[in-house]
């Protein structure tokens, strides 16, 4: 998966916010207001930053060599996955991720799916 294929798993849930805190070459990912992806082309290819349950943060880090703890995140909850991967399932971690920031969410403010 490459950055364009990235983007497009991460709009492709539902509420999500699209927005360039950190200038055009960063976009980044919300689902109410909350961080679930950030996308960074500065340096080479890219990479995409994704929230992960801390568990398995751990084996995706020690099993998939693209992967790493979250660039200027924090390294337990956050990982950061170099683009174009050919291994990591990123579909299902892009996934992952917005469950994950959607679980801490209000019900109230949670999007219909």
């Amino acid at each position: 998966m490459d950055s364009e294929q990235a983007m497009e798993a991460c709009a492709a849930h539902p509420a999500v916010e699209l927005s360039y805190p950190f200038g055009e070459e960063t976009p980044v990912f919300k689902v109410v207001g909350k961080v679930f992806a950030i996308l960074s082309a500065e340096e080479g290819p890219g990479s995409i930053t994704l929230k992960a349950d801390p568990e398995d943060a751990r084996a995706l880090v020690s099993e998939f060599p693209e992967v790493t703890p979250g660039y200027h995140m924090n390294k337990k909850h956050w990982i950061s996955v170099e683009l174009p991967s050919r291994t990591a399932p990123l579909t299902d971690l892009v996934r992952d991720s917005y469950e994950l920031v959607v679980a801490g969410l209000p019900r109230a403010k949670r999007p219909k799916p």
